[in-house]
């Protein structure tokens, strides 16, 4: 089995004021700067969804790939990109989705999303915490794609509808001062996530 990683960054950000949340700078590095050394990936096996002209995001020498469908439907598109991407990697089976603007991402995502999965004995996994699923942060089976493209044609946006159709692990993580899958959508959660980097930096995320 071998991972790959999408970064979804294919939203208009209008709570954000528009622009590029993930570009934003938090401390003394862009918030996608962040994501990527937290998922410590293998050269090749990170992409990033993003809408429009991919060159802004050039300094990063990743894949941009944009939305699979058309008029921003929402992150299932973004995800179906991401695995159609993945299908053309070699021997990539699974797909971790993360929202760009998680500058706290667990480093142990994907192996817990992996063993949680393989645990449950279903279909997908979800990370959780403090009592709340996060859909958009997933593991995805690349065999689902084509599921998905018919299912994203047929209307669907929600993303825990369409995996529950196949049943979907959540995962929990631990919030010890701040979660771990803090996003990023408003100026004032960006001075929140400001005043968290000491904490965070000093609790070394697992």
């Amino acid at each position: 089995m071998s991972l790959a990683y999408v970064i979804l960054a294919g939203g208009r950000a209008t709570r954000m004021g528009g622009g590029d949340k993930p570009l934003q700078r938090l401390g003394d590095r862009a918030i996608l700067d962040r994501v990527i050394e937290r998922l410590a990936a293998p050269p090749g096996h990170v992409a990033l969804n993003a809408n429009m002209d991919p060159g802004r995001f050039a300094g990063y020498s990743l894949p941009v790939i944009a939305d699979a469908f058309p008029d921003y439907p929402g992150p299932l598109a973004g995800i179906l990109a991401g695995l159609d991407w993945a299908a053309g990697q070699h021997g990539i089976t699974d797909i971790v989705s993360v929202p760009g603007d998680c500058p706290f991402i667990p480093k142990d995502l994907a192996s817990r999303l992996l063993a949680g999965r393989a645990g449950a004995g279903t279909g997908f996994a979800c990370a959780a915490s403090g009592g709340w699923t996060h859909p958009v942060i997933g593991l995805w089976p690349i065999t689902c794609r084509n599921d998905l493209r018919e299912a994203l044609a047929a209307g669907e946006r929600k993303i825990d509808r369409f995996t529950g159709r196949y049943g979907c692990a959540a995962v929990e993580w631990p919030i010890a001062g701040y979660d771990p899958f803090f996003n990023v959508n408003t100026p004032d959660e960006l001075l929140q996530a400001e005043a968290l980097l000491p904490l965070v930096g000093g609790s070394q995320i697992p």
